[in-house]
């Protein structure tokens, strides 16, 4: 049994990884990405960790991503700055066939002994992805895959994939599709991706009539106003913090909003991990702060997104308060503001921030904000490459931006997820699971 959270180090069977190409000829062209995708703040990988009890077969994982690949070839391209000239420029992605950077690697450790340690991600997982010697973001391929086979005959299942390329309804979808091929071989994919990101292109010339709290061009701050939160998370050690909200763990929560007020999960969930946050951190009351959190308009937009796009189809909606207002308040302040920035989020309201984001020198303002990413309601914990679901699946690793991920095993349930300074950990952990952990009818809590 393993007597640390340090996982123990990945063997791997080739010292170097292979290239997995699409296995019949694809378009060879250079692909727009929407404003939407070319964000700098979207220029990372969204790294998952899946955890099975049954490895699949490495060559049929590897024919299969093979297949796949053909449909969703891009992701076997290479970004470039469409300048030529450096990360600073707009990007496209050159659709040139040279394949994703596929792995393979042995770690003597179990299924049972990696989900003793698995509540919270920690350095040590950085192992299970082989890391892309690279001296820029655009030079590292956009997917990048590691299969580690476990002493039990289990298998973590470890991808990177370029978020510029993928939102995480994208990325969903194409690891839907790679576990489609393998599991239903004669079948044609049930959604076919959609490539062209031109229905997100900005109009001509651009018309920025809606205001954005969520982006700024300059930045100089009235600091009797504003705090650079960002700035000290990013200068203080960072511990990871995860809580499973059960659905009696909700129905609390919600009970908390008064007056009364009809509100879904993530807004309330959104609202107590929002207020916890600032809480913890023990701002002044005179600062503002804002929400930034995804939300999905492909079905806001007009005409409707077509079915299949994978591309970046989300948008961060923002509110922003005085710090006064939210911490003295109850949920319902938060989750009022949450509302009010969903339904704000109009066609003409995305549009105009698709303009907006014409001028390269906008950048999304993180600086007094909590980011929440809601993963929850995906499928990403459906995948089944043909030896069943996963027991674990989550992120590789924890951030300052927090997650809202899916519970294996129990889809009414939610983890939240953020890494925080260590020094309020305690604090956050307490205000964020604070007369919740109450046990009814013989119910377990759901802290960890």
């Amino acid at each position: 049994m393993l007597r640390s959270e340090e996982l123990p180090d990945c063997f791997y069977y080739q010292n170097k990884p292979t290239l997995i190409t699409p296995n019949t000829s694809t378009p060879n062209h250079s692909l727009y990405l929407s404003n939407l995708d070319d964000q700098k703040f979207l220029r990372f990988s969204i790294k998952y960790l899946y955890l099975f009890e049954k490895a699949a077969a490495i060559d049929i994982l590897k024919y299969s991503l093979s297949k796949v690949l053909v449909d969703y070839y891009p992701l076997a391209g290479r970004l470039r700055p469409c300048g030529g000239a450096g990360d600073d420029d707009k990007l496209v992605v050159d659709c040139n066939g040279e394949g994703a950077v596929f792995a393979e690697g042995f770690m003597d450790i179990s299924c049972e002994e990696f989900l003793q340690i698995s509540r919270k991600p920690n350095r040590s997982w950085r192992k299970l992805l082989y890391r892309v010697e690279a001296h820029s973001f655009i030079e590292i391929p956009p997917l990048v895959v590691q299969v580690t086979n476990l002493r039990c005959g289990g298998m973590i299942l470890c991808t990177a994939i370029n978020h510029c390329i993928c939102d995480g309804i994208g990325t969903s979808q194409f690891l839907h599709a790679w576990a489609h091929v393998i599991t239903k071989p004669t079948l044609n994919l049930p959604i076919l991706p959609l490539h062209s990101r031109h229905v997100l292109k900005p109009r001509d010339p651009p018309q920025v009539t809606h205001t954005h709290l969520g982006y700024t061009k300059t930045t100089f701050k009235d600091n009797n106003i504003h705090v650079d939160i960002n700035q000290y998370l990013q200068s203080q050690p960072l511990v990871p913090t995860s809580f499973t909200f059960t659905s009696a763990h909700i129905l609390r929560l919600k009970r908390r909003c008064i007056p009364s007020l009809k509100c879904t999960t993530f807004e309330a969930l959104a609202s107590h991990t929002w207020r916890s946050w600032v809480r913890s951190l023990d701002l002044s009351t005179t600062f503002k702060v804002k929400l930034l959190f995804s939300v999905n308009v492909r079905k806001k937009l007009i005409p409707e997104i077509p079915q299949g796009y994978y591309g970046n189809g989300f948008v961060l909606a923002c509110t922003e308060t005085a710090v006064k207002d939210l911490v003295t308040s109850n949920l319902h302040h938060g989750i009022k503001l949450i509302q009010q920035a969903k339904s704000s989020l109009t066609d003409g309201h995305v549009r105009s921030m698709i303009d907006l984001l014409e001028d390269k020198n906008v950048k999304t303002d993180i600086c007094s904000s909590l980011v929440i990413s809601q993963w929850a309601k995906l499928g990403l914990e459906d995948l089944d490459f043909g030896q069943g679901k996963p027991l674990h699946m989550g992120p590789l690793t924890s951030d300052i931006y927090c997650l809202f991920l899916p519970v294996v095993g129990n889809f009414d349930a939610v983890k939240v997820q953020v890494s925080v300074p260590e020094c309020v950990v305690e604090k956050f952990e307490y205000y964020m699971m604070d007369g919740l952990e109450e046990e009814e009818n013989g119910e377990q809590n759901g802290f960890i």
